[in-house]
């Protein structure tokens, strides 16, 4: 994949320079308070590279969906103050609906070198932010005098939005930080030159969310592995019965075309051999009180709703993963979120841990299930956008990539 020797922070002069960097900083929130700052923590490589090499470091970032323009629970207020407390310098909130209004000018013109500014929320902007309109573009880089702007928002990066893409035009130099160069040498290096045998894990609810990376997969990989309730569409291919499992009756044909491309280029494309059955989907999704039974893939009763991967299918699977040298997994294996059906995702988060490959677990869910499983640090990389790794394995040029300046 051509361009993914980027211009990174390593490459450029930032000495008294104002750079503004788009970064993640869309954390989970709740009645105003940060459940979790990873997203923060991954941005401060960058950051305090920037800070030590005197730089005037302006962040840029979104949070959540803000319908109507401006609302206070979406303010990147919280942020900024976290972000104070993780940096050994300044760092100042700049309070400004418009993001980029006279209290966001006045905070910038007044800063040091070695100093941070946070902008307010980008998505206060409405389309002008994510129909990537020229004017806000030209605004954000007016705010740095057209210096130097650094993407770091792998997670946004699938979007060409005015702050990850559109403010490229408008700046004199771009450049990516270290966890997009991170991102970028795995995911690319994993879809493009894998040390192989190459394995592809892919899970979820639906087939149609993975219609082009299962695609694109199969030419890449040796094994394929599909779990989650996207494999009860491709068990149906086959024939069989898959009772009340959920289905995407239009993609049973694509599900057997997939199956004959596996075949035709002498690839493992392998599915569940037995399932753990519920009556009905659990309600809530959590509640614990359910009672399963494990059948074979091809005896699932018709009243009976496969929602988990069963033992004899864990072993196949972990065992596919033993002598790997490169795994790719995203999606579940099952309704993960509750602890009765989270088997089967424990367990090939456990196999992959055990291996000796580079394993990169692509964001979303299986990001979620790793780090809640205690098996983060054993992985080589858990992404950080689902939907930016996901475009990233379907072979898609991202917009935020592809913005930043080649080497």
């Amino acid at each position: 994949m051509a361009g993914l020797n980027k211009v990174t922070v390593e490459d450029i002069n930032v000495k008294g320079r104002k750079v503004l960097v788009r970064v993640d900083f869309n954390v989970p929130m709740k009645d105003g308070v940060i459940t979790n700052d990873n997203r923060i923590q991954a941005a401060l490589p960058t950051i305090n590279k920037l800070v030590e090499n005197g730089a005037k470091v302006v962040l840029c970032s979104h949070l959540g969906k803000p319908k109507n323009g401006p609302e206070a629970k979406f303010s990147l207020a919280p942020a900024a103050k976290r972000l104070g407390e993780l940096v050994k310098t300044s760092a100042i909130f700049a309070a400004d609906d418009t993001v980029v209004g006279d209290n966001a000018k006045k905070a910038v013109a007044a800063m040091k070198d070695g100093e941070i500014v946070v902008l307010e929320n980008t998505r206060f902007r409405g389309d002008e932010e994510t129909k990537n309109g020229e004017q806000f573009s030209k605004e954000l880089a007016d705010l740095i005098d057209g210096e130097v702007f650094v993407m770091d928002a792998f997670g946004s990066a699938h979007r060409a939005h005015a702050s990850t893409a559109g403010v490229t035009k408008f700046v004199k130099e771009t450049a990516v930080g270290y966890l997009m160069q991170k991102e970028i040498q795995y995911l690319g290096n994993a879809v493009e030159v894998p040390e192989r045998p190459f394995v592809a894990i892919l899970g979820g609810a639906k087939v149609a969310d993975k219609l082009n990376v299962i695609s694109n997969l199969l030419e890449k990989c040796d094994t394929l592995i599909i779990g989650g309730g996207m494999a009860y569409t491709f068990l149906k291919a086959k024939g069989y019965e898959v009772g009340k499992s959920l289905l995407d009756e239009t993609k049973i044909d694509y599900c057997k075309e997939m199956m004959e491309k596996a075949e035709k280029a002498g690839k493992q494309l392998l599915l569940p051999i037995d399932t753990v059955c519920i009556d009905s989907f659990p309600d809530p999704i959590d509640n614990p009180n359910i009672t399963t039974t494990i059948v074979d893939a091809d005896k699932l009763p018709a009243d009976k709703e496969g929602a988990d991967i069963g033992p004899k299918t864990i072993a196949l699977y972990s065992e596919a993963v033993k002598s790997a040298k490169t795994v790719v997994w995203n999606g579940p294996m099952g309704v993960f979120e509750n602890p009765v059906l989270a088997n089967g995702t424990k367990e090939v988060a456990k196999a992959l841990s055990l291996t000796d490959a580079t394993t990169i677990i692509g964001g979303g869910d299986s990001a979620a299930a790793v780090n809640q499983l205690g098996y983060a640090d054993k992985m080589s990389h858990i992404s950080t956008g689902g939907g930016a790794s996901l475009e990233f394995l379907e072979g898609k040029k991202l917009p935020g990539v592809y913005a930043a300046d080649d080497k």
